[in-house]
């Protein structure tokens, strides 16, 4: 049987991002045992869900042309300036991706931030 797109991106999430299962339930807001299922494939998320799912796993994608994994989850948890102090996990809750993209489009111009 095929990895689905969805296993795919909490491989990513874990290996790239070096978070946990509660880390992405928090991020995701459903508990460490739906995840679970999901990385087996034994439950597919709802859409809305599953959007936030593959926008963390992009924005981590990103993250590791520039970071360790250790270094990418500290970055998607801690408060940044350019997200008025907010976190980017928290803009990728909330369906706001496109904030992050910003920072991580100004991070491809600078080489850092």
């Amino acid at each position: 049987m095929h990895e689905t797109a969805i296993e795919r991106n909490i491989q990513d999430i874990e290996a790239i991002g070096a978070m946990t299962g509660v880390d992405i339930a928090n991020i995701v807001d459903v508990s460490k045992a739906t995840v679970s299922r999901w990385r087996t494939g034994t439950k597919r998320p709802r859409p809305e869900r599953q959007k936030i799912l593959s926008d963390l796993a992009y924005a981590v994608r990103r993250l590791e042309e520039y970071y360790s994994s250790d270094e990418i989850r500290l970055w998607l948890h801690s408060p940044h300036p350019q997200l008025d102090g907010k976190r980017a996990v928290d803009f990728i809750h909330g369906g706001q991706l496109v904030d992050v993209l910003q920072v991580l489009d100004r991070l491809d111009a600078d080489g850092h931030l």
